[in-house]
């Protein structure tokens, strides 16, 4: 026990009330450090075995020809692999829900949710070590709650960033859906009422609206290509719906796939629901044309008011005080 309060004190006088704390948050570092090669260390796949022992999936080799590949390796993203198991969710509805959070903002990548859990977990320990040593350099000793704040502040600022940009780049992406969604209803039907069949009037959409809204046109363009692909009409409209995450996109896919399923026509249903999504544009524009009186005023008040009551008022303060001076 001397020897342990010696070493204590030892520590504090040299590094000051908060040495022990640093001691502690330097042993970490270094067990992870001595840990991380164990942790990233696979074991062989039984499977491996089996890569060029199929036969007649690889062409001969000669001097002049380098080896052909059915498959893309990938081999960029071997490292990414490795660390999947340590920075994705385990939970398969956890990562479901990562998964179409980032699809929904526009993030559709394969290595998407990895890219997105790796990012804060650099940006968390990254911002964690500045504050760290912004607390190590000052000349003075903060206190502890001075310390912890310095400290967990910018660690969690780095942390949850990644999830405001994403969330963020999800209702742009889902506003500029809504806003282009009626005009693009209105020539969907312009197209089917001349003759165009919906994959072609679908397609179309996507090539005209693309300038205006580009969010759109990529769902309407995968659509099509899905479709052209051969996969099931009902299943690719609401992976759609899914997608785009929109209550308006989700009631236009239900209104076709009633349409397709009862056998009735595609023009009327979607005549119906492009007068319907014009009065629900035009609700919205007034919606915020009524909001916006009550924001002013807050402005008002600040900008408006205070001169005023300096201009009325000031002259009558100032002979007040000139008199009583």
């Amino acid at each position: 026990m001397d020897q342990i309060q010696l070493g204590m004190d030892f520590i504090t006088a040299a590094l000051g009330p908060l040495g022990p704390l640093y001691m502690l948050g330097l042993v970490g570092v270094i067990m992870i450090l001595l840990s991380a090669p164990l942790a990233f260390k696979q074991k062989p796949d039984p499977l491996n075995r089996l890569k060029g022992s199929a036969v007649g999936l690889q062409r001969p080799q000669t001097a002049d020809s380098a080896p052909v590949r059915l498959r893309y390796d990938g081999g960029q993203n071997r490292q990414l692999e490795r660390l999947k198991p340590f920075i994705e969710p385990q939970d398969e509805k956890e990562y479901s829900a990562t998964r179409l959070k980032l699809i929904q903002a526009g993030y559709r990548s394969r290595n998407a949710v990895s890219n997105f859990h790796l990012l804060r977990f650099i940006l968390g320990v990254t911002l964690l070590t500045i504050g760290t040593l912004s607390v190590l350099v000052r000349s003075d000793t903060p206190g502890l709650s001075y310390v912890i704040m310095s400290v967990l502040i910018p660690g969690c600022i780095g942390y949850y960033a990644p999830d405001y940009w994403v969330e963020r780049r999800r209702q742009v992406r889902q506003e500029d859906i809504v806003n282009g969604f009626p005009d693009a209803l209105d020539l969907m039907l312009v197209c089917v009422e001349a003759g165009q069949s919906l994959d072609q009037s679908i397609l179309r959409v996507a090539t005209e609206v693309e300038k205006a809204y580009p969010a759109l046109a990529e769902e309407f363009e995968m659509v099509s290509n899905e479709m052209r692909a051969g996969k099931d009409r009902v299943s690719v409209l609401r992976d759609m719906g899914e997608r785009c995450g929109v209550p308006d996109i989700s009631a236009f896919v239900t209104v076709l796939v009633q349409s397709a399923t009862f056998g009735t026509s595609i023009s009327d249903a979607l005549r119906v629901y492009a007068a319907e999504m014009r009065d629900k544009r035009v609700m919205r524009a007034e919606e915020k044309a009524n909001t916006l009186p009550t924001k002013l005023t807050l402005g008002t008040m600040m900008f408006t008011v205070p001169p005023l009551l300096i201009i009325l008022i000031g002259p009558s303060v100032y002979t007040i005080a000139t008199s009583l001076g």
